[in-house]
Parts: C-alpha cells; sequence; structure tokens
C-alpha cells in the first residue's frame, strides 16, 4: 500500500460563516470524515494541513491591512494561530489523521508542501520515507490550497487524484481551470465513489 491521502485547509474560516468561507466547504469536512470510515485502510498514511498564520504581522504580505484584498495575493485576516478559524471544522473528525501539517506562518503559503509537521519535517520528506507513489486529495478552496497542492504533488513525482465531490473552490470558473490546469499536469479528476468500485 503505497498511497496518501491529502486533506486540505478543512478549517473553520474556510468554511461557511468563517473569514474565507466557501459554499460547500461543511459538506466536504462531514464527506472526508464518511471516506476515513469507509475508505481509512486503503491509506498508508493521512495528511492534513491546516492554514496557520501569525496574528502580529501581516504574513508577508498574505493578510492585507492598509488596502482592501484583492483575493488574489492579499485575504482578509483569517486562520490565525490558535484562533477558532483556525481549527479543523468541528464535522471533519481528525482521528485518523496521520501528521498534522501547518502552513502560512509568517509567510503565503498554499501548498501543503510549504507546511511543517509539529516535528518541523515537510510533507515530502514523509512521502519519502514511506514510499508514498500515489496521493488522493480533497479539501479547500479547490482553485488555491488544493489547486497549488496537486500541482506540487506531481511535480514530487507522485500520480494525483482529485476527488471532485469532496472539494469546494472560491468561484466557479477558477475552480473549473484549476480542475483542468491539473489534469492537463497529469493529475486524474475523479470522485471518491472509485474507492467503492475498488472494493466493490
Amino acid at each position: 500500500m503505497t498511497r496518501a491521502l491529502f486533506i486540505i485547509d478543512v478549517q473553520n474560516d474556510f468554511t461557511e460563516g468563517g473569514a474565507l468561507g466557501v459554499q460547500g466547504g461543511a459538506a466536504v469536512a462531514a464527506g472526508v470524515t464518511e471516506l476515513l470510515e469507509k475508505h481509512g485502510d486503503v491509506y498508508k498514511v493521512v495528511v492534513a494541513s491546516r492554514d496557520w498564520h501569525d496574528a502580529d504581522n501581516d504574513n508577508g504580505g498574505h493578510f492585507a491591512t492598509d488596502e482592501e484584498p484583492d483575493f488574489v495575493d492579499t485575504w482578509p485576516e483569517h486562520c490565525v494561530a490558535g484562533s477558532d478559524g483556525a481549527e479543523y471544522h468541528p464535522a471533519f473528525d481528525t482521528a485518523a489523521v496521520d501528521i498534522h501539517v501547518r502552513k502560512g506562518q509568517g509567510m503565503p503559503a498554499y501548498s501543503i508542501f510549504e507546511g511543517i509537521d509539529d516535528d518541523g519535517r515537510p510533507v515530502a520528506h514523509h512521502l519519502d520515507d514511506l514510499g508514498i507513489t500515489d496521493v488522493d486529495l480533497v479539501g479547500l478552496a479547490t482553485d488555491y490550497c488544493v489547486r497549488a497542492s496537486g500541482l506540487d504533488a506531481i511535480e514530487h513525482g507522485r500520480h494525483v487524484r482529485v476527488f471532485t465531490d469532496l472539494i469546494a473552490g472560491v468561484a466557479p470558473a477558477s475552480s473549473d481551470a484549476a480542475l483542468a490546469e491539473l489534469g492537463h499536469a497529469g493529475a486524474e479528476i475523479t470522485e471518491s465513489t472509485v474507492l467503492d468500485e475498488a472494493t466493490a
């Protein structure tokens, strides 16, 4: 078994009612929990990332402080370390998560590969150590952190599947563009039902 599951930023601030909430975020949280309950044994390792931004600075220009955010490079304050907004959504049961990754500590960060675990180790080291060849990708948001994480996983030589029923994006057009870019880069764009088919 050489497959990993990446769960990207299923946090309160990225779900409905949060600072940067996306439509469908809470449903993704619940759906990821269901996937882990049904198919957790498919994965050699389950890795979950969180934005974990500093409270006392603009995180390398990531937070808009003096001007309105452009929602491309600058954003409203979100996922501040230790805040409720930075916590995992309550519908996401993290019991099956093996590695927790924090990213964006003092700097902009979109990809899970830009984060580190509690011991300061990056994700790529874990994948190499565990012999991971395949990565399934779920989470938030499709057009930003899911996109960046998937492209980086491909760049690191892994085969990537993106489960479209377990992602949600900021905007339809940019989400569609992100999925097209991932597909063009070599990712398999599918649904989590492929796991049911594999065990049928």
